[in-house]
Order: C-alpha cells, then sequence, then structure tokens
C-alpha cells in the first residue's frame, strides 16, 4: 500500500528561512528543510493500480507557475491539544485553482477526498503530548511577523509518504510541470 500526497516543495533559500525559526521549543520534532512543502492534496493509502490511475489523472492537471509568499505561523489545535506547528501560505487564486485541480484528479481515480477547508501551510514541526502550551505561545508570538519574500514555483510533486515516530518520510514519486 501506498499513502500519497501532492505538493509543492518549498524552495531551499526559503526552507533556509525556516530552518533557522525551528529552534527553542522542547517538544517540538522539527520538519528536516528536505521535507517542508505545501500540500495540495491528500489521498491516503491505496495500492499500487489506484496509485497508477491517480498520476494518469494528475498529468491532465493543468495550472500555472505560482508566485507566493509565507506570512505568519500558527497551529493547528490549541493549547494543551496543539499537535503540529505551521508557516502560513498566503492562499493566491492560481494556488486555489491547483489545488482544485488536483482535488478532482483524485475524485476522478475514485479517491475519496478530505472535505476540509483548504488551509495552504508549511509544517514547522510536529508537537509532542503535552508540550507545554505557555511556551508554544512564546514560541508563535516571537515568530508571527514572518513574512518572506515572494517566490516562484513552476511544478507540483506526486509523494509517497512513510509514517515513522518522528513524522513522515517522504519521496517524490513523480514531477508535473505548471
Amino acid at each position: 500500500m501506498l499513502r500519497l500526497f501532492t505538493a509543492l516543495a518549498v524552495p531551499f533559500d526559503i526552507a533556509e528561512t525556516l530552518q533557522r525559526r525551528q529552534t527553542g521549543l522542547p517538544g517540538a520534532r522539527w520538519r528536516p528543510t528536505d521535507h517542508l512543502h505545501i500540500t495540495l492534496g491528500f489521498y491516503g493509502e491505496m495500492d499500487e493500480r489506484r496509485a497508477d490511475d491517480l498520476a494518469s489523472e494528475l498529468e491532465r492537471v493543468r495550472g500555472e507557475p505560482l508566485t507566493l509568499s509565507l506570512n505568519g505561523v500558527g497551529s493547528f489545535g490549541e493549547g494543551h491539544r496543539a499537535r503540529t506547528l505551521w508557516a502560513g501560505v498566503g492562499l493566491t487564486p492560481a494556488l486555489e485553482v491547483l489545488h482544485g485541480r488536483c482535488k478532482a484528479a483524485g475524485e476522478r481515480a475514485e479517491i475519496a477526498m478530505e472535505r476540509r477547508i483548504y488551509r495552504p501551510h508549511v509544517t514547522l514541526a510536529y508537537l509532542k503530548p503535552h508540550t507545554d502550551p505557555d511556551r508554544i505561545g512564546a514560541w508563535m508570538a516571537g515568530h508571527n511577523m514572518l513574512k518572506s519574500p515572494d517566490f516562484q514555483i513552476d511544478r507540483f510533486g506526486l509523494y509517497s509518504s512513510v509514517t515513522t515516530p518522528d513524522g513522515g518520510v517522504y519521496t517524490l514519486e513523480r514531477e508535473y510541470p505548471l
């Protein structure tokens, strides 16, 4: 079984900037720079036949190169329930269209897609249970003014993921130009 998602790789210079912020919070399992990405669609686990169907549908996805920027930080979950720290990504019309097209490709491949609202972000860390909420809040307050320069993206990828105790390990399976 394969666990698949589509994503935009974060350019090296932006990832380096984020890496400098990945410190100072006990209980955070910081993501390595080569794993920093902006998810477009999460497809879950599937067999190889379904994965091939998805890859074929993604070949049909068209989009334009993207100009994106990072804005602020936050967490999924609040207080002692916080589980993830992220850097926000400005939602542009072109990014929203690309997300919709990746989602539609999954649906055409007969994959049940998540129904939640799309909130583009870069996951910076997974938090261990019971990480001190005051320390989480202090880290976010210290980094809430994050603002990157605009950066260009001209391709997206289909990635496989293997879950480990330290978070997912990702492998680029295919790349698609925009």
